[in-house]
């Protein structure tokens, strides 16, 4: 097979010309060196260098020893969380979550997923309004993965067009709890594209790859509340609406 035919061996953007193949090997097998702290994180959150076979690149990684506690959310599951949500990105096809993997490293186990540079002429309040299709994309797939913390400064648009998005370790509640700035898509009909892969999710949740790993990652109960999520939006075919038992946006926003 072809890299131009193997989406997994496509270019990731943002990166220097690695491959989804090349890049989860590096992240799981690589050797990290830590270069400084995130301060704006709420949980440690460390950028970091990792390296292997002459292959080096930048990461995030975030120790599930450095997770703060959350009422609502078990102690140290947040960074598998967000290796879950890497799962139902890859297992989409949209690329919205940059690779990443649950993995020990200098200060214990935890979340290393790619560091993507971002487009530092974006105007994120501009892009956070706008019907761009990308963003649309991942107003689904938030609703997918029940996140709910969806704020504009996770959002990482790049020179090309491409837009990822990071920070999902507040997703998959059983309960609902979806939280977001990208409303602006609420009530509308879901694109015959998202409906496919909705109906491809259903099916790999169900009986497939995607389900055996979310079981690895998740709760027996949040991996069936990911199923039924999937299942409602294919039958009402339309975007959510924001709950009323819930606050819709993020705070603070960006």
């Amino acid at each position: 097979m072809s890299a131009e035919s193997d989406p997994r061996l496509s270019s990731i953007p943002g990166t220097s010309g690695l491959d989804d193949v090349t890049a989860l090997r590096l992240l799981r097998e690589g050797t990290i060196e830590v270069a400084g702290r995130l301060v704006e994180a709420t949980n440690m959150t460390l950028y970091c260098s990792i390296r292997l076979d002459g292959i080096v690149a930048e990461c995030v990684y975030k120790p599930v020893r450095g997770e703060r506690p959350l009422w609502d959310f078990p102690d140290g599951t947040l960074a598998a969380r967000e290796v879950a949500a890497f799962e139902v990105s890859a297992a989409t096809g949209w690329r919205i979550v940059p690779p990443s993997v649950y993995r020990d490293g200098p200060f214990g186990p935890g979340m290393c997923q790619l560091w993507i540079d971002t487009d530092p002429e974006a105007d994120l309040m501009a892009l956070i309004r706008s019907r761009d299709p990308l963003l649309r994309r991942m107003a689904i797939f938030d609703a997918v993965v029940n996140n709910a913390d969806r704020k504009g400064g996770h959002l990482l648009p790049l020179p090309d067009g491409h837009i990822y998005g990071v920070d999902h370790g507040v997703c998959f509640s059983a309960e609902d709890k979806l939280r977001t700035v990208l409303w602006q898509w609420r009530g509308k009909p879901l694109p015959r594209e998202a409906v496919n892969v909705l109906a491809r999710l259903e099916r790999d949740i169900e009986r497939g790859r995607l389900g055996r790993r979310l079981r690895e990652l998740l709760t027996l109960a949040e991996v069936e509340a990911t199923w039924e999520r999937v299942r409602r939006l294919l039958s009402t075919g339309i975007h959510p609406y924001p709950s009323d038992d819930w606050p819709a946006i993020p705070w603070p926003p960006i």
